[in-house]
């Protein structure tokens, strides 16, 4: 303990009561001195002001704070107190859930983020081989998303380190290999250093530059096995293992040494990197240079002022923290970070697992800068398409767009855009608006949140009818009535909870799939059992079968629980037909997917959406698609056979497709059917054509 106050108090000039409370919060006690010893002290290096490094100290103190504590303190530990943790067990939405409150506290002050990645940076230091279960999911969260967010905040050595952990936890092997293929090269490379350091040195004395620095720096593993895999470049062709890296103080000086450099060595074509000029999105500027050494071999040089060293180390906090703590200037820094709140805001129409796959796609992407035709400039991650711009002008620009013209040529909307690119938007007043489709082509969260807005509001009569739904399915699941459960007085405590102004909406935010139905059904049995503890209707209640979904079709189309109006739609992979038993699927947006319950897919699907379904016996004249597979010896009569055959016992044929693969015919034959007993009758039809190997139904 006295270790951790003596480096806070070396670190801050506090005053008599800032001193007090840093004895009041370590005076209750740490689990682990030294683990949070070596937090601080990584958190002093970065500089963080007294407010968060006490904020940090209680939470891991577990003090509690008086109410005349400051705010701004008051503010971080409430943040960091906040559960964020993933458990074994855990569905991958529940996960995905934890992960999105993670992001919402975070956005709220940057400090948090640094905290935060600082403690992960620590833990997973400290794993060891073989990893559980939680340990690994932990690495891959870090991995797909910790590390890019740091990446995009421009905290470049935080970010490769929690890289290196990764690669060095998962892929161990991989890991291992590498490294003693770099340890080869070692003595080599640092013999070069040496010879162009000291090169270097004398270039910066000819220019009178007596403050530059020059420092050499390794490349991470984790970087260079990026390389190896993206790139498919060996480890030889790799230049920058070790890099030398000048500091200088003006931007005149890092292109006079520049010069200098390739006055003596020749460059590399196609090496020299100016981003002084055109800086990365996250605001990193350097020059590179890549030279060929006395060694024969490539070596990097990077020239930069401190400044900008600064900035790679600490990226958007660079100026906050090295500059007094003028007014404004967090909120100026708050500013920088404001990427991470569009985000959270254009995503709270996406579930959980959508939101964390467009976070991935915004955290993991370059960025692109495009114009408008009046040349107002949007910024997009790379990868961005036409309807994203579309929909980054204004929600019916989106709507009702048609198709987009770039550069002055008519292009589809799916048109991925490129770095300068004008854009202008084609709509019209008789689109018939968006499509489930749009969703593969947009990759914004701003993009997909409005489509998926679009449908929510269209939908949300089905979408209240499917929520209602699923609430029953789990309440029986769980073995208790309904009827007993889904009463005012608990949806109204449930809404409460989960701020839905009615019932209404709560169904409706279920059937759409922004709302997990297990927690909701938790919640309302919870509160059933305990005004209900010695309820005796409970065990009966499990062991009897639940009401299904009753599935019939009427002359408009399918229909599901009679005339509810929900639409079904059968599932290709599968092909459900009548007689055989079933199980619905409640899509988000879509309505219900019925599948076979022996559809090897369902083992993919969420369960909590998963929902009985029955035929309805008293239809007549139901027809359904089947897809039969036929595996034959290649003649050029079999499909006009097979043809023949297939509608001379009377059935239609929706669609036939052959392919030659090998000395055998693979054929896929769609055809309609009225029942089960149908398809055993083609199959066995067709067994009967001379050259038929194998037959057999697609899905089984």
């Amino acid at each position: 303990m006295q270790k951790i106050e003596e480096l806070v108090i070396q670190n801050f000039e506090l005053n008599d009561t800032e001193k007090q409370l840093l004895k009041s919060v370590l005076k209750n006690g740490l689990k682990d001195t030294e683990r949070v010893y070596k937090i601080v002290k990584s958190l002093l290096e970065f500089r963080l002001d007294f407010h968060s490094i006490i904020a940090y100290l209680a939470y891991e103190s577990g003090f509690v704070f008086d109410e005349y504590v400051d705010s701004d303190i008051l503010k971080i530990y409430s943040t960091l107190k906040s559960a964020f943790v993933i458990t074994e067990g855990m569905s991958k939405q529940e996960q995905a859930d934890v992960i999105r409150k993670m992001f919402i506290a975070m956005s709220n002050d940057v400090r948090v983020i640094v905290i935060r990645l600082y403690i992960m940076l620590y833990d997973i230091s400290n794993y060891k081989l073989p990893l559980t279960k939680e340990q690994k999911q932990f690495l891959i969260n870090v991995k797909d998303i910790y590390a890019p967010l740091a990446e995009r905040l421009g905290l470049n050595s935080l970010k490769s380190n929690l890289e290196d952990y990764c690669l060095k936890l998962l892929s161990p092997k991989t890991y291992e290999n590498l490294s003693k293929s770099v340890m080869l090269q070692r003595d080599a490379n640092e013999e070069q250093i040496k010879i162009t350091k000291n090169k270097l040195q004398q270039i910066l004395d000819e220019l009178g530059l007596k403050d530059a620095v020059i420092m050499a720096r390794q490349k991470h593993f984790s970087s260079i096995y990026r390389k190896i895999k993206t790139k498919g470049e060996s480890l030889a062709n790799i230049y920058d293992l070790i890099a030398l890296r000048v500091l200088v103080d003006t931007v005149d000086q890092c292109y006079a040494v520049l010069g200098k450099i390739h006055a003596i060595y020749k460059p590399m074509e196609g090496r020299i990197k100016d981003y002084i000029a055109l800086p990365k999105p996250n605001g990193y500027q350097s020059l590179h240079t890549t030279i060929i050494a006395e060694n024969k071999r490539p070596l990097e040089i990077q020239i930069r002022t401190f400044e900008m060293h600064k900035l790679a180390e600490f990226g958007v906090f660079a100026h906050w923290l090295y500059k007094e703590k003028k007014s404004g200037l967090k909120s100026e820094l708050d500013k920088k970070i404001s990427w991470l709140r569009e985000i959270m805001e254009s995503s709270k129409d996406l579930s959980s697992e959508e939101f964390i796959d467009t976070l991935k796609t915004n955290l993991c992407e370059g960025q692109i800068y495009v114009q408008t035709p009046k040349g107002k400039v949007l910024e997009f991650v790379e990868g961005a398409t036409a309807l994203d711009f579309a929909y980054a002008i204004h929600s019916d620009v989106g709507n009702f767009c048609v198709g987009a013209k770039i550069n002055g040529k008519i292009k589809p909307l799916g048109t991925k855009l490129q770095n300068g690119d004008i854009v202008e938007v084609i709509t019209s007043q008789n689109s018939k608006g968006p499509s489930k489709d749009w969703l593969k082509i947009v990759v914004t969260s701003n993009a997909k949140s409005k489509i998926n807005s679009y449908f929510k509001h269209e939908l949300k009569e089905e979408n209240i009818k499917l929520g209602l739904s699923m609430l029953e399915q789990g309440i029986k699941n769980r073995g208790f009535s309904p009827s007993k459960i889904l009463v005012d007085k608990y949806l109204d405590m449930s809404q409460f909870k989960f701020a839905f102004k009615t019932k209404e909406e709560l169904f409706a935010a279920i059937g759409y799939g922004s709302v997990s139905a297990n927690n909701i059904c938790n919640k309302l049995c919870q509160l059933y059992q305990a005004d209900n503890p010695h309820d005796n209707e409970l065990q009966s209640l499990k062991s009897q079968s639940t009401n299904a979904l009753l599935i019939k079709k009427n002359k408009d189309g399918v229909l599901v629980d009679g005339d509810s109006g929900m639409l079904i739609r059968y599932a290709g992979c599968c092909s459900p037909v009548y007689g055989e038993e079933i199980i619905g699927y409640i899509s988000r947006a879509r309505g219900v997917t019925v599948h076979r319950v022996d559809c090897p897919n369902l083992k993919y699907l969420e369960p909590e959406r998963l929902i009985n379904a029955v035929w309805d016996d008293s239809a007549t004249n139901k027809t359904t698609s089947a897809v039969i597979k036929i595996i034959s010896s290649t003649s050029d009569g079999f499909l006009a056979k097979l043809t023949q055959e297939i509608l001379g016992a009377g059935y239609k044929i929706l669609g036939l497709e052959s392919k030659v693969l090998g000395d055998k015919t693979h054929t896929t034959l769609k055809t309609e059917v009225k029942k089960l007993e149908d398809i055993t009758k083609i199959i066995n039809t067709i067994k009967l054509i001379g050259g038929v190997d194998e037959v057999f139904r697609a899905g089984n």
